[in-house]
């Protein structure tokens, strides 16, 4: 090859459009809403394949507010708070009551842990081939930190499907490493909670704690939900100001017998022992069976 002939070949190598890339690699669309179905079912795949990869067969979620600290932060704050060479101004009256009603919250937070303990533990001495009834919560602080945290002290996993948003904290450091889930879309979170759920224990807790427990209940009540779902609801004290729903019988809204989908229990080891009758009796044995069997624990208090 001549110099004149090299030299041609390099400028029309330079003019050769350059390769466009892979569509499933091309980022710039998989944002854009014609891919929306793409990262949608990207959100149901990813965490299928990592939760089989895991061995993970079922869970037990956790749900309650993200503002409950742990009892050693709350007193802390207080203490600071308390210190006479605290600066006060107008608002410190109602920084101190809150301060007081944060350590008094603190007792969720510490019940969330050792109940999560006690189940990890409990789940831990079974003689299964997979992981059964694994903590679960949604990834951040607060009970959710408090679930994951007692299950990692129990020395077993644990599973956290945090929610991306511009304005929440990011994950709690207790999660299982390889069961940190990221979403974008509530939906398909919500998806997650409850398609591996066996059970769910509600804390005291917000907008986003009654979002999650009247999504599970009607999924319940309507049927959409096969297998026996046990509804746990933590702290009588809260739930009980919160709010009340006789009337919603008394008005014909709902039946009777949809009360009787809630649990209510004020100690880990009440919550703990409701837990483990409903899972034995209805998720350890055959299908067959379970159908044979009387119904469930009492939905009493205790």
């Amino acid at each position: 090859m001549t110099v004149a002939q090299a030299k041609l070949s390099v400028e029309k190598f330079k003019n050769m459009p350059s390769r466009e890339p892979l569509a499933f690699h091309d980022r710039k669309f998989l944002e854009t809403t014609d891919a929306r179905p793409i990262r949608i079912l990207s959100e149901y795949l990813s965490p299928l394949r990592r939760f089989r990869q895991a061995n993970i067969q079922d869970t037990v979620v956790f749900f309650g507010s993200a503002r409950i600290n742990s009892r050693k932060m709350a007193e802390r704050s207080l203490l600071r708070l308390t210190n006479p060479k605290t600066r006060r101004g107008s608002d410190y009256a109602a920084a101190l009551k809150r301060s007081r009603k944060a350590v008094e919250w603190s007792r969720y937070y510490e019940d969330a842990r050792q109940l999560a303990n006690m189940l990890t533990k409990w789940s831990l001495s079974l003689e299964e081939s997979r992981n059964r009834f694994v903590v679960c919560s949604g990834g951040g602080p607060g009970i959710m930190e408090a679930a994951n945290r007692g299950a990692y002290e129990a020395g077993g996993k644990s599973v956290g499907l945090n929610i991306r948003l511009p304005f929440e904290q990011g994950p709690n450091r207790y999660i299982t490493k390889g069961l940190h889930f990221e979403f974008h879309y509530f939906f398909m979170r919500k998806f997650w909670f409850a398609y591996l759920a066996k059970a769910l224990v509600i804390f005291p807790g917000g907008f986003g704690t009654l979002d999650e427990m009247f999504e599970i209940l009607t999924l319940t009540q309507t049927r959409k939900l096969k297998k026996k779902m046990l509804v746990i609801l933590y702290g009588s004290e809260y739930w009980d100001e919160v709010f009340d729903l006789k009337p919603l019988v008394e008005w014909g809204a709902i039946a009777e017998r949809d009360l009787k989908l809630l649990c209510y229990r004020n100690t880990p080891e009440t919550a703990f022992e409701a837990l483990r009758d409903h899972l034995t009796r209805y998720h350890m044995v055959p299908a067959t069976v379970q159908e044979t069997k009387a119904p469930g624990i009492a939905r009493t208090r205790d």
